[in-house]
């Protein structure tokens, strides 16, 4: 199964996404926002194989958290989540292996999905 990287700012959501995603085996890194996650991805203490973030965060949003992990990173698998279809248009000018992109709200199984997704 994959290391997951995720970056949320809402907790509700980032422990629904993570209980969903260690269900599914895989291991799970939480960070609160996309500053946090990046000095992550920095740090290289862990080797992600998935990011997995929101689109709207303060500081450091997901497409510009996804666009600086792939630099670091370019085989980096990215799920970016939102409720704002519009921000999720700005996602398609990402240059990603694998990208994929999901609607708030969604189901636990629709997160896992497209987490398998990406891996496939």
């Amino acid at each position: 199964m994959a290391t997951i990287l995720l970056a949320d700012d809402d907790a509700a959501v980032r422990d629904l996404v993570k209980r969903a995603l260690i269900s599914d085996g895989h291991t799970v890194h939480v960070t609160q926002d996309g500053v946090e996650a990046l000095e992550a991805l920095e740090s290289g203490a862990v080797e992600i194989d998935i990011l997995v973030s929101d689109v709207d965060m303060p500081q450091l949003d997901g497409i510009t958290l996804a666009e600086k992990a792939l630099a670091l990173k370019p085989g980096l698998a990215v799920v970016l989540m939102s409720g704002f279809s519009d921000q999720l248009e700005r996602a398609a000018r990402l240059r990603a292996r694998q990208l994929l992109s999901i609607s708030k709200p969604f189901t636990l199984e629709q997160i896992k999905q497209a987490v398998r997704s990406v891996l496939s």
